[in-house]
């Protein structure tokens, strides 16, 4: 196993967990960014949506590194959790982990920090509910 990750790196059970379609390469046989990051976004959503207890909004992504190159045959699993929280706004780490060669093989192939921030029903900022 290459690369596996640390347990206290993700939660224990993904968000979420993709595989990628032919028309998701590139011409050089990888999986489009913009695919993966549409991803990292639906996964941080999801964790966002949880603790803001409503609708959220992606408001910046801090940092995206993408470590290593996502291949069509790969099963893809989003790791997300809250890194820091303000009063409106959460910071979500998401690492997405590649498992390959009929599960023998697991690879770290994309990690960011994605910012979402909670919204009352007219889409404003609202506060997080105490946690």
């Amino acid at each position: 196993m290459t690369d596996k990750p640390a347990e206290s790196d993700c939660p224990r059970d993904p968000i979420l967990r993709v595989v990628p379609r032919p028309a998701d390469i590139n011409a050089n046989g990888h999986i489009f960014g913009g695919w993966v990051l549409s991803q990292m976004d639906i996964a941080g959503g999801i964790v966002a949506g949880r603790v803001a207890q409503g609708a959220v909004a992606t408001v910046a992504i801090e940092t995206m590194e993408f470590i290593a190159p996502i291949l069509l045959r790969d099963i893809i699993s989003l790791y997300a959790h809250v890194e820091r929280r303000g009063r409106t706004s959460l910071a979500i780490r998401i690492e997405v982990i590649a498992t390959r060669d009929g599960g023998r093989t697991e690879e770290r192939v994309t990690e960011g920090v994605f910012t979402f921030v909670a919204l009352d029903e007219n889409h404003r900022p609202r506060a997080l509910p105490p946690a």
